[in-house]
């Protein structure tokens, strides 16, 4: 993770040690292996919780050691220990409402689970109370179906136990909190843009002050807390940095003066930056997951993330966001493939999450009274007349909701910690006494007769005569009764509407232990054993009838069915055989009391072998099995709400509007009104966070059912106090299908509090439009004005085959609000794809606040034989802002070019180039000198203009012209309007092509524009005049298009050694150019260098296709991306966009005029279209009069203009005055490349330009030459004459300080070619004698001053890598060793562009010349010198080495260097060191001390020269002590002993 700011570094992956959960399909309740695979693959959201592994992540720099999987060390697993600590943690989810139903045909319940902790078919865990009571969906009388809670709300609870990771996850909710605020203040912004004034400054102040609040909040510190891992240090690093940032930043905007929608896009920045760091991937708490099943049976699931429920202690503002609040949460299908993708459930939740310490928050946030309790049905069967258990058969006596689980009264018994509250009771359970029938106003019974056969005898009467649509017996047709409250509309009749036969029976064949077929045909066969045929009769309610009050039901409490299983109901019928009752017993804590004592409520409240007593269970019936228990004998937990405060349109009750025929922008002026719902939770909650109001739009059909097209939510403005002024606003609502975009709605919603029983509190309705349909109130309702559509249909381009047919003879359909006008069709669309007239009218009521205005939709419509006419494209422009103009402003103050009414010259802002690159370049030295015309090019334009300045500062000195180079696509250039200024480009799609499948493909395009204005109210007012005038011809034209490809940046490597060989493709139409064979090698920035030029006709051919490929010899070449350009935007436009305007008009040399028109010519046109009265030129062309302007040329050539090639001083100043209209500028464009392969994703850019010249105008001006620059080949001689001062690194054996000096140099880039001298031994005062010549040749651009290097990387690559680096030589005094290795001493580095001029004498050679040291003068410093411009210099520089970042002197050294060229070179010759041919000049043996040689070859000479020398006097004194002694040693012993003769005499 990385950010963008220099200061805010980036860091290697690191995760852990942290749980990582895995989601995937249910362990049970859903069909279809192939279904479950695309789950737990991951191609789904995983809907289930199927567990989670402990992951520790570490990213080490270093070489790849292998894919090595060893075991993990018992150190390691005692360090994680310390991570695993857990804490309990206390779930509760309140169900407020539940709408927005499909029609089930079974009662619904919901389970929350938090990972495997709730799930009632997981043994693993204890029983808690995580499921809700079964509730029957009522239909409400429009569409869809709800659950009627009334004021008993169903809850869940549950614990769970996890780990504590509260630091992670309150920084994340700060964060979160700080996002979301800053995003609503922003759209507040947004909405206060077009009122402007104080009310956007209060906005914009507001926010910048609360994102300054934000931002130096303190988050929570991760400092000395024992479970930090490396990445939450990482991560809280990251997000102090960002937050501080965007503090400083916006300190910085609110003490500013600035416009404000100029700096929007920095806050959407900020909204970008701290998005990046609040993405927390270490949460080991699971999701919460809801799952609402229709029986046993899941059929939706919403996952709601942990931490937005999640409770914190610390602080008030770390919690969750709906943590203790009311949200709205929308169910999905688990396998939802189909198109609609819609919800399958809205609900709204109140849940709280935390640890268990923290229930006494809990309590304090909790509504209403909880109450838990046990339930059991009692079942009875009418036998003979009577009601009793012996008709049960196989039916428990005593069951669950469903029927389908023998509970027994002793069976039941409290959970540990509470204790039961009263004895069982009757309490009729009244969310499943709904039928089918509830809400509507009509409805169908349905019955099915059913017969069989046997060995193909007679059909018979079937075992189950009547049956249902699954085969459940069923009353027969007699038995029926209509029930209270309805009648009968008609009689019993069969249903044809199916594939039956005349008698309306279809047959099947059944397969035991199958009961009835699985599929049914129309035609009977032989091998057909069953048979059955649907009888239907509608019937209608009453206008009496009443709803089912309390009083009705039976005061025993039975509710009443014809079949076990079915739906109950209230009253007995004459059918009914069967009848049950709900007992119920409460349970109350023992210990803990209030709201958190529902979090105990653990395990089932059933044993396994409970006694059984004789009066509730027959002899035949089993014990309970655990597997039938668990899940199903849990406690009931239901929140018993006070009344409710508010009534308000919408929840369980839904609206739809009027149909709108043949139209994909309908107006419904129309205001949904729905009464009397009610809303449960405090009025705080209600204002905070409004239920959602659900919109969804279907397109009516006869045939079939009404097909769903997308749809959108909204919250709606809470009004507390009906008499107030406040009006809310229509807002634009995106609509969606799924993720993909299907349309927008213009919508307002508001929500009122009414008092119960008393309607004064709401406003009055709004004014009818029908007999049943409300308007708009007119408060709301924008306001319409008569307003022109002036429509340009310029013609269509790229249309698609339809149905594999050519368009040939297409026509265009323009409709907005209700109007619409059909050009007339294109008689051959292959020949002139343009519309033989151009200009329409269309006169409509539009609003007059733009933001409110229906879209244009525009159609392409083929005419086709026998009048078949299909839409084969279409388009709709959605904002009309830009279409908007004044009619009457003119063009001094309209861009428009086509406007008619005559105004005098307007001098436009100049926007060519910028005035910084001059002054910049300014202060920089030319140490080469004044260029000439011939020594530039067009490269030396395009490098100086690319702000290269070092080397091309005496190019911009001198003031040649610079060219701009934009960053982006010229389209995409802010002033010149996507080149769009004449007419738009409009992408066409074609909407559904087969069934359901929607063609995402653009199918052509639509030239044209529109222009809107108001027309005047009174008619005698005069009319806006038209306001496209002045139209271009709308014949193709054949014309001449050069293509300029200069460099590629950044391209994808498609070798294996990071690079690619890439070469240029071009095509527009059937014109295809390949230009391989010029393929640059191994470089991901090659300089191409490339002109193409090709005819073509536009705009039958106006796409030009731009692609680069990767050259590979044997395998096929890889495309890397290609840009479009369109051409006829570029044709067609005002700008002058077919050919940039230079700064200098020039008759020849490389910046010669290249237009077919001369700028005088350029300016008269301009001046007719844009209605400005014709120049005058004056004073031979140095003066121009346009209207009251006066424009001199000395005003404009300033300073002496460098070229020598100057045209005609009138020429001149009519290309200086188009500069001034903000026209395309001579120009390079960076277009960026794309690629199929990887769409969306940057490929590289391409900096290109093009010029286009019509045919018919003559031939346009030479070409640029922008073929890259051939290096020439220059010869460095540098001659090594002495060396001084050298610092000797070496000690003799005598003691002697001393170095043995040669010197070594190369040219960098070409290390290859090192030279080095002869070793000057024994210096013993640093001095060096040499004489030693050094000969580099090497390949130069003089222009670009760079050294170019060509070299292979590597052995097997086929083609050699160009470099180019400044030209430098090296030059390195060693010190010789010859038995370890040669001592560094210092370096030269010398740049032949700049280098230091050296000195004469080595005295005068010191740092102090050659390096500017702090508070030193630039005046002491040698002067800077060309070697390519000196050719040759001579003298002593100095050599150093770096000590802590400082220089230090090594040693001086005396060298002459010349320059020549290989032509020179040749002439003048030169030998390597002393070589021959050793001349120019002759180098003889340097003249070095006798000292100077290498003592081991010379053994004698070393003594001479080494022991001699020093201690020649030592010796001498040493032999004339020497001598004497043994002189008087000599005598002594000569003499003889007197003593001894005497003696012996």
């Amino acid at each position: 993770m990385g950010q963008e700011d220099d200061d805010a570094g980036g860091f290697l992956p690191h995760f852990g040690p942290c749980f990582l959960n895995i989601y995937g399909s249910p362990r049970e309740g859903l069909d279809g292996a192939d279904k479950d695979d695309e789950l737990n693959l991951g191609k789904m959201e995983g809907v289930y919780y199927r567990g989670r592994i402990l992951i520790e992540l570490i990213t080490k720099m270093g070489e790849l050691t292998g894919n090595n999987i060893v075991d993990l060390p018992s150190e390691d697993s005692l360090i994680v220990q310390k991570y695993l600590h857990r804490r309990r943690y206390s779930l509760c989810v309140v169900f407020y409402s539940a709408t927005q139903l499909q029609e089930s045909k079974e009662p619904i319940h919901f389970e929350v689970s938090m990972g495997n902790y709730g799930n009632r078919f997981d043994k693993s865990c204890k029983l808690h109370a995580s499921a809700t009571q079964y509730s029957q969906p009522v239909f409400d009388g429009n569409y869809y179906y709800y659950l009627l809670w009334c004021d008993t709300k169903p809850v869940a609870a549950l614990p769970s136990f996890w780990e504590n990771i509260d630091h992670r996850l309150d920084r994340l909710n700060i964060l979160l909190k700080i996002i979301d605020r800053l995003k609503i203040n922003l759209e507040d912004v947004k909405q206060a843009m077009p009122a402007a004034g104080t009310q956007l400054t209060g906005a914009w102040i507001k926010m910048l002050d609360r994102v300054v609040k934000d931002c130096n909040r303190s988050l929570p510190s991760v400092k000395k807390l024992p479970h930090v891992t490396v990445l939450d240090q990482y991560l809280y690093g990251q997000q102090i940095l960002i937050l501080k940032k965007i503090s400083k930043s916006a300190e910085k905007l609110r003490d500013k003066n600035i416009k404000i929608q100029d700096k929007l896009p920095e806050i959407e920045d900020w909204i970008e930056k701290l998005t990046s760091v609040a993405e927390e991937s270490q949460i080991s708490l699971p999701d919460i997951i809801i799952w609402m099943l229709s029986g046993e049976k899941r059929v939706a699931y919403a996952r709601i993330k942990s931490h937005l429920v999640l409770f914190s202690s610390s602080d008030k503002k770390s919690c969750g966001k709906f943590c203790g609040k009311l949200q709205t949460v929308f169910m999905k299908y688990p396998h939802d493939k189909t198109n609609e993708i819609r919800i399958a459930a809205h609900l709204r939740l109140w849940i709280w999450l935390g640890l268990s310490s923290d229930e006494e928050e809990f309590e304090k946030l909790a509504d209403g009274k909880f109450m838990v309790a046990a339930e059991r049905y009692e079942n009875q069967a009418k036998v003979m007349g009577h009601w009793g258990t012996s008709g049960l058969l196989q039916h428990p006596m005593f069951s669950d909701a469903m029927g389908k689980m023998r509970l027994s009264k002793k069976a039941f018994h409290p959970l540990k910690g509470w204790q039961w509250d009263g004895k069982w009771t009757i309490d009729p359970e009244q969310c499943l006494l709904f039928d089918s029938d509830t809400g509507h106003s009509e409805y169908i019974n349905d019955v099915y007769e059913n017969e069989s056969n046997l060995a193909g005898g007679d059909w018979s009467p079937a075992f189950e005569p009547y049956t249902d649509a699954k085969g459940n017996r069923h009353l027969s047709i007699d038995e029926i009764e209509c029930p209270d409250g309805w009648e009968w509309k008609e009689e019993w009749d069969l249903d044809f509407s199916r594939a039956v036969d005349e008698d309306g029976w279809e047959y099947g064949t059944f397969v035991p232990p199958d009961k009835m077929p699985k599929s049914w045909n129309p035609t009977e066969k032989a091998y057909h054993t069953h048979r059955r045929r649907r009888w239907i009769r509608k019937r209608v309610m009453k206008a009496t009838a009443r709803q089912v009050k309390k009083e009705d039901f039976d005061p025993d409490g039975w509710e009443y069915a014809p079949l076990f299983g079915w739906k109950f109901h209230v009253k007995s019928n004459k059918g009914d055989i069967y009848r049950r009752r709900r007992w119920r017993r409460k349970m109350v804590p023992t210990e803990q009391t209030g709201p958190a004592s529902i979090f105990r409520l653990e395990g089932s409240l059933c044993h396994e072998h409970a006694s059984v007593e004789e009066e509730e269970f027959v002899a035949t019936e089993k014990p309970n099995e655990n597997t039938n228990l668990y899940g199903s004998t849990a406690p009931f937990v239901t929140c018993l709400l006070d009344h409710p405060y508010v009534q308000m349109s919408f929840l369980y009750q839904s609206r739809k509007t009027d149909i709108i025929k043949g139209t994909v922008n309908p107006t419904w002026d129309q205001t949904l009104i729905v009464e009397d719902v009610e809303i449960y939770g405090n009025i705080r909650e209600i204002v905070e966070n409004p239920p959602y109001i659900m919109l969804e739009m279907f397109d009516s059909t006869r045939v079939s059912k009404h097909e769903y097209m997308g749809g959108t939510s909204c919250f709606p403005t809470v009004t507390m106090d009906s008499s107030s002024q406040y009006v809310p606003m229509l807002r634009w609502y995106p609509a969606f299908k799924g993720e993909r975009f299907s349309g927008e709605l213009l919508i307002s919603c508001e929500l009122f509090l009414k008092q119960k029983d008393e309607d004064q509190d709401v406003p009055p309705r709004p004014p009818l439009k029908d007999s049943d349909t409300y308007m708009v109130p007119p408060g709301i309702r924008p306001q319409l004005q008569m307003t022109m559509i002036e429509v340009l249909a310029w013609g269509l381009r790229n249309l698609k085959n339809y149905n594999m047919l050519r368009v040939t003879t297409p026509s265009l359909v323009v409709e907005c609000s209700g109007e619409m006008i059909q050009t007339p069709p294109i008689k051959n669309y292959r020949k002139n794809p343009n519309f033989p007239s151009s200009i329409f009218f269309i006169t409509v009521f539009l609003p007059v606040d733009p933001f409110f205005s229906p879209p244009i939709v525009i159609k392409v419509m083929d005419y086709r034989p026998f009048g078949y006419r299909p839409v084969v494209g279409q388009c709709t422009v959605k904002s009309l802002d830009e279409f908007i103009i004044d009619p009457f402003a003119g063009s001094a103050n309209s861009e428009d070019p086509t406007v008619t009414t005559t105004a005098s010259f307007h001098v436009e802002t100049p926007n060519i180039e910028s005035s910084e690159t001059e002054e910049v370049t300014l202060e920089r030295e030319a140490p080469e000198g004044e260029l000439e015309d011939d020594a530039i090019d067009w490269w030396s334009k395009f490098y100086a203009s690319c702000g290269e300045h070092d080397e091309y500062s005496d190019y911009l000195i001198q003031g040649y012209d610079i060219l701009r180079v934009y960053p982006s696509a010229l389209e995409d250039v802010p002033q010149f309007q996507g080149l769009q200024d004449f007419c738009h480009t409009f992408k066409l799609h074609r909407g559904k092509a087969y069934g359901d499948v929607e063609d995402p493909l653009i199918v052509g395009e639509f030239k044209g524009s529109f222009r809107i204005y108001p027309l005047p109210e009174d008619l005698l007012k005069p009319q806006p005049p038209s306001q496209f005038r002045q139209l271009p011809s709308s014949e193709p034209q054949v014309c001449l298009v050069r293509v300029y490809i200069v460099r590629a940046l950044s391209l994808q490597p498609k070798d294996r050694n990071g690079t690619c060989d890439s070469y240029i493709k071009i095509s527009i139409g059937k014109v295809l150019i390949d230009d391989r064979e010029h393929y640059v090698p191994n470089n991901i920035n090659p300089v191409f260098g490339r002109m193409f030029q090709l005819y073509t006709t536009i705009p039958l051919n106006k796409d030009l296709k731009v692609e680069v490929y990767d050259y590979d010899m044997i395998t096929q070449d890889d495309k890397i991306g290609e840009t479009v350009i369109d051409l006829e935007n570029r044709f067609l436009s005002h700008y002058g966009a077919h050919c940039g305007l230079p700064r200098t008009y020039c008759i020849s040399g490389p910046t010669q005029w290249r237009d077919q028109l001369k700028p005088t010519e350029l300016l008269n046109n301009l001046s007719k279209l844009k209605n400005y009265e014709l120049p005058v030129i004056q004073n031979s062309g140095r003066k121009f009069n346009i209207g009251k302007k006066e424009f001199l040329l000395e005003d404009f050539e300033v300073k002496k203009v460098p070229y020598a090639s100057l045209g005609p001083p009138e020429e001149r100043l009519a290309l200086h005055i188009l500069r001034l209209q903000n026209l395309v500028p001579e120009h390079v464009e960076t277009r960026t490349l794309f690629s199929s392969a990887q769409p969306g994703i940057e490929q590289g850019k391409l900096q290109m330009w093009i010029d286009i010249f019509p045919k018919d105008l003559g031939a346009p001006g030479p070409a640029f030459n922008i073929t890259p620059r051939a290096p020439m080949r220059y010869v460095l001689r540098c001659i090594v004459w002495n060396t001084n001062d050298v610092l000797l690194q070496e000690t003799s054996v005598m003691g002697e300080k001393m170095s043995d000096i040669y010197v070594k140099g190369w040219m960098a880039g070409l290390e290859d070619n090192t030279q080095k001298t002869d070793v000057h031994y024994r210096s013993l005062d640093g001095e060096g004698n040499f004489n030693w010549r050094f000969i580099f040749p090497f390949e130069y651009l003089k222009v670009e001053r760079v050294l170019v290097v060509s070299k292979k990387n590597f052995i097997w690559n086929l083609d050699e890598m160009e470099v180019k680096m400044p030209p430098k030589l090296i030059i390195q005094l060693w010190d010789n060793d010859k038995f370890s290795f040669d001592d560094y001493l210092g370096f030269l580095e010398l740049n032949l562009n700049a280098l230091r001029s050296p000195t004469k004498w080595a005295d005068q050679c010191t740092l102090k010349r050659f390096f500017k040291k702090e508070g030193s003068s630039k005046d002491n410093l040698q002067k800077l010198v060309s070697l390519f411009k000196q050719k040759r210099v001579k003298g002593w520089w100095p050599c150093i080495s770096l000590k802590e970042g400082k220089e230090v002197l090594t040693g001086k050294i005396e060298l002459t260097l010349e320059l020549v060229t290989e032509f020179e070179a040749e002439e003048r010759p030169a030998g390597k060191g002393r070589e021959e041919p050793n001349m120019n000049p002759k180098l003889d043996p340097p003249n070095r001390p006798d000292t100077s040689f290498l003592w081991f070859q010379s053994p004698l000479k070393g003594l001479k020269h080494i022991v001699w020398r020093k201690y020649k006097w030592w010796v001498i004194c040493a032999l004339l002590l020497l001598v004497p002694i043994i002189l008087l040693v000599s005598i002594l012993n000569a003499i003889p002993s007197t003593r001894f003769h005497g003696k012996k005499k």
